[in-house]
């Protein structure tokens, strides 16, 4: 029998990275989480430590090593403890390794999400950042390493599952008309416009659907979520942005629809839970048990469809904009967005100035050309240095 292939998990404190761990223990025998890492959550990643029993762990800095190295000396484990970025790519690219599930929000799971790519390593792709980012340039890098790219969004994966194997042909030579990215509309899709002004970072975590981390459930509620999944599925699938719409379906039952020329349209269902496209991705091309419960179709009994408001949800516009501008205009809305999304969570600005940020932020600097790493990082700072700006005039 073969040895289990060796997964490293980045983000294993996260709501993706604790599903991952979850169907990996469901087959010991085909999986083995070689690597975890964790942010602020020590005390959480030690107990998967000793659960799960990883070779590797990292940790952001020395401070956290100590701590996590004395806790892993108490129950008698021998994890070796790295620290940083250097440590998150070097687990990335490990030779042991056979997959990496790249669950590290925002920005900073870019480098070692790319180092798995480098390294040839299967690509589990939670952090649509690092694709939103980098767009060319990532899509450029998997494709000269042969990595093999498996979305893990939900709708992305859905979609994935929909479209036919040689999709990467080109949509139009394989009769794709375009995608159907499904959004639940969050927990404001129906509050009058004039209360959002109102809106605590308490309402807009509380995601009618999903368990997310509190940046990406503020994402889901403004649906800038649902604009960076456009910017992505784009390079995922090759698309224009014109070839994707998005659909408000509040049920999250239906997770994508392909439609095809000739009148088809092909959809996934399931349960709102991670561990379906975390199991698809897995085994793929083969399917596995992943937990989750089979889909009622009589509890569920409807199935409901809207437009989505672009001025209820101008996030989502914005976002469209910087996928038809293209180069910097996508590295620049996501860096305004998480600078804009941590003031509202830290209760320094209110809910629609979000969306204000982002737009005065792309509007203050030309999109340029970003035909290496250290131009999207320019202008990543660049637009994080005029957020903060933002926030200091108006704070």
């Amino acid at each position: 029998m073969s040895r289990p292939q060796q997964i490293t998990v980045l983000g294993a404190t996260g709501s993706i990275g604790l599903s991952t761990l979850d169907v990996i223990a469901r087959h010991p025998e085909r999986y083995q989480a070689f690597a975890l890492s964790g942010y602020s959550r020590l005390d959480e990643l030690l107990a998967l430590c000793v659960k799960h029993r990883p070779q590797v762990a990292v940790v952001p800095h020395e401070k956290a090593a100590s701590q996590l190295q004395a806790g892993l000396r108490a129950a008698g484990l021998n994890t070796e403890v790295l620290v940083g970025e250097e440590g998150l790519c070097q687990i990335a690219s490990a030779p042991e390794v056979d997959a990496v599930m790249a669950a590290i929000v925002g920005a900073a799971g870019l480098r070692p999400t790319l180092a798995a790519v480098n390294a040839g390593k299967k690509i589990l792709l939670a952090n649509k950042e690092a694709l939103v980012m980098t767009g060319d340039l990532f899509m450029q890098a998997v494709r000269r390493s042969g990595s093999v790219l498996l979305p893990i969004d939900s709708e992305h994966n859905a979609i994935f599952q929909c479209l036919p194997q040689d999709f990467a042909r080109g949509l139009g030579n394989v009769g794709v008309r375009r995608i159907l990215l499904t959004a639940s509309g969050g927990p404001f899709r129906e509050t009058p416009l004039a209360e959002l002004e109102h809106v605590t970072p308490e309402q807009a975590c509380a995601h009618p659907n999903w368990s997310m981390g509190r940046k990406i459930s503020v994402d889901s509620a403004s649906m800038m979520n649902k604009g960076l999944e456009l910017i992505e599925a784009c390079w995922l699938f090759d698309a224009r942005p014109e070839q994707v719409e998005v659909v408000i379906h509040p049920q999250s039952v239906i997770h994508s629809l392909v439609d095809y020329v000739d009148g088809s349209v092909l959809a996934q269902l399931g349960n709102p839970d991670m561990r379906t496209p975390i199991a698809n991705a897995l085994a793929w091309p083969e399917r596995i048990d992943s937990g989750v419960a089979p889909l009622d179709l009589f509890a569920v009994a409807r199935l409901d469809f809207q437009r989505p408001d672009e001025q209820r949800f101008p996030c989502l516009r914005l976002a469209r904009e910087a996928a038809v501008a293209g180069n910097s205009a996508p590295a620049m809305l996501n860096a305004a967005n998480e600078v804009a999304v941590a003031a509202f969570l830290e209760g320094r600005i209110r809910y629609p100035q979000i969306a204000r940020i982002i737009e005065d932020v792309l509007n203050s600097e030309p999109v340029v050309a970003v035909n290496e790493l250290e131009a999207v990082f320019a202008a990543d700072g660049k637009a994080r240095m005029l957020a903060e700006q933002w926030l200091s005039r108006n704070g």
